[in-house]
């Protein structure tokens, strides 16, 4: 009985707490990122150091970092050299703009990302955490809504009890 009263509360924090493992990236990370971008010797180098620092920013826990990251990507998008490439930087999109909590724009760039690769693992789990974040911010929603509609009601009930 006790574990199961444990995996209860374990699935309502989890709930509550929003349950990813997406990584984080800390400053001094993203500071080697933007070194190495400085240092790059060709356009090659330099494409590749951009994707990483792109990469780094995205996983900030920075908004103003994300938001940058974000910007890079999307400004870089149309000049992708592959399919691979461009499914990469949709993917880092998504993780940005769920980092962000626009939750629908992060899912609309997954299923982009899936129609490129349709069986990519990671872009599937992310779309499953998407998915399962806009379920329970529309669930909390009805919650707020409801516990709303109880007060008001019952401020009526009590305001008419009252003058009775």
């Amino acid at each position: 009985m006790d574990a199961k009263i444990m995996s209860f509360f374990d699935s309502v924090s989890s709930f509550f707490s929003g349950g990813d493992n997406i990584p984080w990236c800390d400053r001094d990370i993203i500071a080697g990122c933007e070194e190495e971008v400085a240092n790059a010797i060709n356009a090659e180098n330099k494409n590749e150091s951009l994707m990483r620092l792109s990469w780094a920013l995205v996983h900030s826990r920075q908004t103003e970092d994300v938001n940058r990251g974000i910007a890079m990507l999307e400004a870089s998008l149309d000049s992708s050299n592959s399919p691979l490439q461009t499914r990469e930087k949709l993917y880092l999109l998504a993780v940005g703009h769920y980092r962000n909590g626009d939750y629908t724009r992060s899912r609309q760039l997954l299923e982009r990302c899936l129609e490129i690769a349709p069986d990519w693992r990671q872009a599937l789990t992310l779309k499953k955490v998407v998915e399962d974040r806009i379920t329970k911010d529309g669930v909390i929603g009805i919650g707020i809504a409801a516990t709303a509609v109880g007060l008001v009601v019952g401020g009526i009930a009590a305001a008419v009890a009252r003058k009775k």
